[in-house]
């Protein structure tokens, strides 16, 4: 559940682009080791990363996932992945719309009747492909200020973090604000468009978001680390802890926001991963294992996002042009105290993900660079 903007987009267009290595061919991942060092000595508590490619499987650590025992970071930990949960969710009305169960150029309206409405918003002009792909206008509910203040910040969060919030909570903060801009007229990314495709699912297959994933995701790849929590506020095993700031800036104390109830992420950033199960995914649905190809080419289809010209937004998929110019294709995702990135070639040959126990410092994008790059 990203609460700013997507931290790939943060990946420099530095110097020219020069022809790389073909993926998983000649990498030793020294550089991608050295740029997961690097976040660990600007002040990341620990870092754990799997990357999948044509040699197997490679997995390092860094730091620490205790910052009181000074315990290390390990390659099985369990982690909060945040706003990655929409990869799964918009996986999840693609294969609905394989199935002739909806269209993605139905309404928003035609599932979710009076959901989307007041200070300008109107589901009956919005559609579920402008929901996963951001060009909406909904307002997004992390940005509410009393929100922010709730959950966000030291104060609000010690004495809220166990509350338990429903999608249609959530729904109604957006909708006490004005939409950002008229649908499909702009982008902007927000989590209250995958709050409601998760209660699209809902309505359109009688179960739960988190039912529909196991189901049709989880349980078929055998994502043994993967978990919907629903408002179980603590990590599974094995996992380290994780830490925020809970203020405005990055400096000043350093708080334990390990525990918290995930409903207030929703179908946004819910669940719970390890690295090798978010490679296992990103390259199962990259090969086109998941969806069919008419479904993987609407997935891959992409807007302008961000004002970042190396960036584009698909549908809950996002596609990252590196300084090398390879092209890679991943989700990355914030939550209190984890920041966590995947990313993956477009064959699904050569996929990487990782995972910062802090949500206030480190550079995602020079990981990613690194071991797509070398460099």
């Amino acid at each position: 559940m990203a609460t700013t903007a997507l931290a790939l987009s943060a990946v420099a267009l530095a110097g020219p682009a020069t022809a790389a290595e073909p993926a998983g061919k000649g990498q030793d991942h020294t550089a991608t080791r050295k740029a997961i060092q690097a976040a660990v000595d600007i002040g990341v508590p620990g870092v754990t990363a799997t990357v999948k490619d044509g040699r197997g499987t490679w997995s390092t650590t860094a730091g620490v996932g205790n910052l009181r025992t000074g315990k290390p970071r390990s390659a099985d930990d369990r982690y909060r992945v945040g706003s990655i949960t929409k990869t799964f969710v918009s996986t999840v009305i693609l294969q609905l719309e394989a199935e002739g169960r909806l269209s993605l150029d139905d309404t928003v309206e035609k599932w979710l009747p009076g959901v989307v409405h007041g200070n300008g918003h109107d589901g009956s002009r919005i559609t579920l492909r402008e929901l996963l792909n951001h060009t909406s206008g909904i307002f997004n509910y992390t940005a509410d200020d009393d929100f922010g203040r709730t959950y966000f910040l030291k104060d609000g969060f010690f004495q809220h973090r166990y509350d338990t919030k429903s999608a249609a909570d959530l729904v109604a903060i957006a909708m006490s604000h004005k939409p950002d801009f008229a649908p499909g007229t702009s982008w902007n990314y927000s989590n209250t468009n995958y709050v409601l495709a998760g209660m699209v699912i809902q309505k359109v297959t009688g179960h739960s978001y988190a039912t529909e994933i196991r189901h049709r995701i989880i349980d078929p790849l055998k994502l043994t680390a993967t978990s919907l929590p629903g408002t179980t506020p603590t990590l599974p095993r094995p996992s380290s802890r994780a830490y925020g700031k809970l203020a405005e800036t990055a400096t000043g104390p350093t708080y334990d926001v390990t525990q918290l109830n995930p409903a207030l992420a929703s179908s946004a950033g819910s669940m719970i991963s390890d690295s090798a199960d978010l490679d296992r995914f990103y390259s199962a649905l990259l090969r086109g294992r998941l969806l069919p190809a008419k479904q993987l080419k609407e997935m891959k289809t992409t807007v302008a996002a961000d004002e970042s010209p190396n960036m584009r937004y698909g549908l809950g998929l996002v596609d990252i042009t590196l300084p090398c110019g390879v092209h890679v294709w991943g989700h990355d995702g914030g939550i209190h105290g984890s920041t966590s990135a995947a990313a993956t070639t477009a064959d699904g040959r050569h996929a990487l993900a990782f995972n910062f126990n802090g949500d206030w410092s480190g550079d995602a994008g020079a990981v990613v660079v690194a071991e797509f790059c070398g460099t």
